[in-house]
């Protein structure tokens, strides 16, 4: 019974012209999805930037070591090791140069 009062008061015009003042709730419920989802892409573009050349260098290291070429792999994880060694001191330098 209530719900057929409420579909009336709905399609009557002050209940559209309430309608409009306040909003439709069903599309700020979309529009705060598409917010979450783009939260997270930029999330992830921001990870795979940061942690993208030290992943694909463990994945080198992992790779050769897996094949046997444990030389090679030892070789791979010290280039990578000194890569990360150098983007921190970079980073370091970066943000007391900021920070002045």
């Amino acid at each position: 019974m209530r719900s057929n009062s409420l579909k009336r008061w709905n399609k009557s015009f002050p209940g559209k012209a309430l309608r409009r003042i306040f909003g439709e709730e069903k599309g700020a419920v979309m529009m705060e999805y598409v917010i979450v989802a783009v939260l997270i892409a930029a999330a992830c573009v921001v990870a795979v930037a940061m942690f993208g050349k030290t992943i694909v260098g463990m994945f080198d290291v992992a790779a050769k070591g897996a094949s046997g070429d444990h030389s090679g792999a030892k070789t791979s994880l010290d280039q990578t090791q000194q890569k990360q060694s150098e983007d921190s001191s970079k980073a370091s330098e970066f943000h007391d140069s900021m920070h002045k």
